[in-house]
């Protein structure tokens, strides 16, 4: 039995693999080794081997926002631990980041890009990320995240660049004011969050003048800003995460006017991980 995760801050996706098949899909509470103790990262653990009926898989491979090479130790350890008599050489911890170039490109070449909240991507080479342009988060970079499509979004809505009546129908719908927005951008806990979770309105007004266009001109910034340092226009441009998946066509729109050809766009890891990991223990 291969067990694969893909873990969020919010929830963790869990796949079973029983001989090389689909066995069994459930979710439990997000982990985070950065921020978690380990005994919270066990007890969610412990959730998930329940839901396996307490069968012990063979392998493990986890990936993680959060697990970075200083912490995937105290990862590893957690799962062996909750999985005994499960080996550490059983157990591979990875970052979110290579869940999306495996799922994405799987043994091959290419470039794979996380738009979802927040934005990253990487250059592949179907084994190891070889280069990664830093996000620098949605205060100093994270061009084509949600974060940024709302902060971009507020900014034209308040500076008079969109209309008056879209500005009236936001504050109505989303029981927001202007002083609601600048005290929880400014003297609350996850802004970015925050300006991300006006995405779904704005993907629902594309066809109000200005919106779209907002849009298209963060993704062609996150182009610009963070897959031309690569210097690999021969390399398609794949895609994961909410915003990649919903706005799709502006992506890739935006992404030809930039010089680049999008390959596949998901939204969630999962079934790009599980082919993957078909394939190698194929």
């Amino acid at each position: 039995m291969i067990v694969i995760a893909d873990s969020g801050s919010t929830k963790t996706d869990w796949m079973v693999l029983v001989d090389g098949e689909c066995n069994k899909r459930f979710h439990t509470q997000g982990m985070n080794p950065v921020l978690m103790p380990q005994e919270e990262l066990e007890r969610i653990l412990c959730e998930a081997r329940v839901q396996m009926a307490n069968e012990m898989p063979q392998r493990v491979f986890f990936y993680g926002a959060g697990c970075r090479e200083n912490v995937i130790p105290k990862m590893e350890m957690a799962i062996v631990h909750v999985f005994h008599p499960l080996k550490r050489e059983d157990v591979q911890v990875q970052t979110d980041l290579m869940a999306a170039a495996r799922a994405l490109c799987g043994e091959q070449e290419g470039i794979a890009c996380i738009l979802g909240t927040g934005a990253n991507s990487c250059l592949y080479d179907g084994d190891r990320i070889l280069a990664n342009t830093p996000p620098l988060g949605f205060i100093l970079g994270d061009e084509g995240s949600g974060a940024v499509i709302g902060k971009l979004f507020v900014n034209a809505l308040y500076k008079g660049r969109l209309s008056n009546e879209l500005q009236q129908e936001f504050e109505e719908q989303m029981q927001m004011t202007l002083s609601t927005i600048i005290q929880k951008v400014y003297r609350e806990q996850m802004p970015n969050r925050f300006l991300a979770s006006f995405v779904p309105f704005i993907f629902s007004h594309l066809d109000v003048t200005g919106v779209a266009e907002l849009c298209e001109e963060n993704f062609r910034l996150f182009f610009r800003y963070n897959i031309d340092p690569y210097h690999r226009h021969d390399l398609l441009v794949n895609a994961i995460g909410s915003v990649a998946f919903h706005f799709a066509d502006l992506l890739r729109r935006a992404g030809k006017k930039e010089g680049y050809e999008m390959g596949l766009i998901y939204q969630s890891p999962m079934d790009g991980l599980v082919k993957y990991h078909q394939s190698v223990i194929g």
